[in-house]
């Protein structure tokens, strides 16, 4: 005597779990490259006001602490509030006088964004994306040119 169990509806129900369990993953990846993205974006636009904020102040030590403060600010506009920053300034050709001459400024912005719905599983903190940008500023586009030779 053989039993035959019905197996009507079960491929439905087989479709639905499938389908809840391959959809939470991506539902995740696609939260997460929207952050990652944002951030990306906020730290690009924090390495640009960074650079303008230093070509734009007097002095080369003025001109730290304003890309400092423009890159925080500009990375709190984007939503990224209290995320680490860190901000790097050089420039060429003259690395110790940034605002003479025809000198050429390069900001580096790297910050970190949290990835979502990820727990401190390891007592380590969540866990981050490192984003980082970089942009360049002639001395000469923000404000006149100081200590140039005359042409």
């Amino acid at each position: 005597m053989s039993w035959r169990r019905d197996e009507r509806g079960t491929a439905l129900v087989e479709f639905v779990w499938l389908g809840i369990l391959l959809l939470i993953p991506l539902v995740w990846m696609v939260i997460s490259l929207f952050e990652v993205q944002s951030g990306a974006f906020a730290a690009t636009t924090a390495a640009r006001s960074a650079g303008r904020a230093y070509a734009l102040a007097p002095t080369d030590a003025q001109g730290e602490v304003a890309a400092r403060q423009a890159a925080r600010q500009a990375l709190d506009d984007q939503g990224l509030d209290g995320v680490p920053v860190s901000v790097k300034i050089s420039c060429t050709p003259f690395p110790s006088q940034c605002h003479s001459g025809t000198s050429v400024i390069t900001v580096r912005v790297e910050t970190a964004v949290t990835l979502p719905l990820v727990p401190d599983v390891f007592g380590s903190g969540r866990p981050r994306f490192a984003l980082d940008a970089t942009h360049t500023v002639p001395i000469g586009q923000y404000q006149e040119i100081t200590g140039a030779a005359p042409q």
